[in-house]
C-alpha cells in the first residue's frame, strides 16, 4: 500500500503543475577566438507560455544547442508575466511597444481574424493565447529587440476591471456598447 501512496502522490504533483509550451525563436552559431584558434559555442532565444494569460522570454548560451535551448527555456519560466485577455481570445486594446530600434504594434481583433504577425511576435502571441490579433514590427527585425519590444507592450496592457478599480468607478461606466449587441462587462464576465 505504501508504494501505490507514493505513486499517487508524484502523479497528483505532476497534475498540478502548470502545462507550458516553448516556442525556439531564434538559435544563433557564436564563436570565441582562443589562443589555439575559435571555441564555437550557441545562442538560444526562447519563448514559453501557458496559453492562458502568461508568457517569458529568455535567452541561453552553451557549447551544445540543446543545453543553451535548456538554460533558455528555464530563464523564461522565471521571468513570466501576466497578460489580461479580453474573452481569453484577444487583447483589450491597441498597444505599442518600443525597446531600442525595435517598434511594435498589436490590435485587437474580431473573432476569426487569427494571428497576423510575423516572426518572433507570433511565437508570443501563440505562447500567451492570443487567438485574434493583428501585429506589425517596425523597425528592426532583430529577434531579441522584437521580443523586447512586444513584452513592453505587453506589460502595458490593462483590461477595464483594473483602470476601473484605479479610478473608483464601475467597469460598466467605462466601457460603451459594442456593434454585435453584447455589452463588455457581460463579455468580461463569461
Amino acid at each position: 500500500m505504501a508504494r501505490e501512496d507514493n505513486r499517487g502522490r508524484g502523479r497528483k504533483r505532476e497534475e498540478e503543475a502548470p502545462e507550458f509550451i516553448d516556442r525556439l525563436v531564434h538559435i544563433n552559431r557564436v564563436a570565441k577566438t582562443v589562443k589555439g584558434g575559435r571555441r564555437m559555442g550557441f545562442a538560444a532565444l526562447v519563448v514559453v507560455g501557458d496559453e492562458k494569460g502568461r508568457v517569458g522570454f529568455g535567452k541561453g548560451k552553451a557549447r551544445e544547442v540543446p543545453e543553451a535551448i535548456r538554460k533558455a527555456t528555464e530563464e523564461a519560466k522565471k521571468t513570466m508575466i501576466r497578460v489580461p485577455l479580453r474573452e481569453g481570445r484577444t487583447l483589450h486594446h491597441d498597444v505599442r511597444g518600443r525597446h531600442g530600434a525595435g517598434k511594435v504594434i498589436m490590435r485587437a481583433a474580431p473573432p476569426g481574424t487569427g494571428v497576423i504577425s510575423g516572426g518572433p511576435m507570433r511565437a508570443v502571441m501563440e505562447c500567451l493565447g492570443v487567438q485574434d490579433v493583428v501585429a506589425k514590427s517596425l523597425g528592426t527585425s532583430n529577434p531579441y529587440n522584437m521580443i523586447r519590444a512586444t513584452f513592453d507592450g505587453l506589460k502595458r496592457m490593462e483590461s477595464p476591471r483594473t483602470i476601473a478599480a484605479k479610478r473608483g468607478k464601475k467597469v460598466g461606466e467605462l466601457v460603451t456598447r459594442r456593434a454585435d449587441g453584447a455589452s463588455a462587462p457581460e463579455a468580461l464576465e463569461a
